[in-house]
């Protein structure tokens, strides 16, 4: 099919929401990644998504709201600790978790008795919902396994041909997709981080675990109750090592892996700055210091290394304090879990 490029004017986001009621896919901006749409009530529409996408259908999906009304119609009940993290997150970067009304279907849930709601930031993301004038479920809008698009063109890369209109609404801010907390277990639980932090939730909730999957594998034969927790994600061609030390540490580690191959076409994925002092072609993804831009650039980054033809990529590690647990949750898929000491 013919993929059409639409721009952020009332005129094509009215266009959007009539794809959109008709049961086909727009992808659209939010300030976190680009998410591939669906009329989240709408059964057939959503199972269109795991199509355009090649994503395994047991990992369930966010479904999106323009208004906080819309929220009650979706789940059995909204306890007060859902709505204190509502009051001080919400609209914003949050996804959270609860038991789900009769209304989702099984494909938003992946058979799930749950549900997971996000209201996002971005008022052309809202305007996109009013639009079309019901929840939409949307995932990342990429490739399944592929980086996240943070951008229209990145998003054209992958979804072409797949899916009926991409809506361009600029660059997203964030970067990586949101935190998801699950509200549906007897201590709330982190399942993925996101620009919302774990001592932000804390502040609100008290008292909150961090699922084992966040900073690690998922444990075979547990079912994945969030988007990002089960499969290697967010992945480029080449493939990835973290390598974690100290700056001097890791040159030493990467001249050491470049004596040994020499003719493969090896790259590093640095902090901003560092590309003076390594040894090899660099792509650069943020700060050291400043986990925000990481998570802005990485995406692309990742995304940029492929365009470069890189086989084997050598990343420095993030911090997992704060926003930095978000960047490290995404590379550390990105690597499909290969981490290395550098010494």
């Amino acid at each position: 099919m013919e993929t059409l490029l639409l721009q952020n004017t009332p005129q094509d986001i009215a266009r959007a929401g009539k794809i959109l009621r008709g049961g086909g896919l727009v992808a659209i901006p939010t300030e976190t990644v680009y998410g591939l749409a669906a009329n989240a009530l709408d059964g057939a529409a959503v199972a269109k998504i795991f199509i355009a996408k090649g994503r395994p259908q047991d990992n369930p999906l966010i479904v999106h709201i323009s208004h906080l009304s819309q929220w009650e119609r979706l789940v059995d009940h909204i306890p007060e600790n859902a709505m204190a993290l509502a009051r001080e997150f919400w609209p914003g970067p949050l996804t959270i978790i609860l038991p789900k009304s009769d209304l989702i279907p099984d494909e938003v849930s992946a058979g799930l008795a749950t549900v997971a709601v996000r209201f996002p930031s971005m008022r052309t993301t809202r305007r996109i919902i009013d639009a079309a004038g019901v929840p939409l479920a949307a995932p990342s809008a990429n490739l399944s396994g592929s980086p996240s698009p943070t951008c229209a063109r990145h998003t054209m890369d992958d979804m072409r041909g797949r899916i009926e209109a991409v809506l361009d609404g600029g660059e997203c801010n964030f970067g990586v997709e949101s935190t998801v907390v699950t509200l549906a277990t007897p201590v709330p639980r982190l399942l993925r981080p996101g620009a919302v932090t774990p001592e932000e939730l804390r502040e609100v909730l008290g008292e909150l675990t961090i699922d084992d999957a966040v900073l690690g594998k998922l444990k075979e034969g547990v079912k994945a109750a969030s988007p990002g927790m089960k499969y290697k994600h967010y992945s480029p061609k080449a493939e990835i090592t973290i390598v974690k030390g100290k700056l001097e540490q890791f040159l030493r580690f990467i001249a050491a892996e470049k004596e040994h191959a020499p003719d493969v076409k090896a790259f590093a994925l640095c902090f901003d700055g560092e590309e003076t002092a390594v040894p090899l072609p660099c792509v650069t993804y943020g700060r050291q210091d400043d986990p925000l831009t990481q998570s802005h650039r990485l995406f692309t980054a990742l995304r940029e290394l492929d365009e470069h033809g890189a086989a084997i990529v050598y990343a420095r590690c993030p911090s997992t304090e704060g926003v930095g647990m978000a960047v490290y949750n995404r590379l550390l898929r990105a690597a499909g879990f290969h981490v290395v000491l550098a010494e």
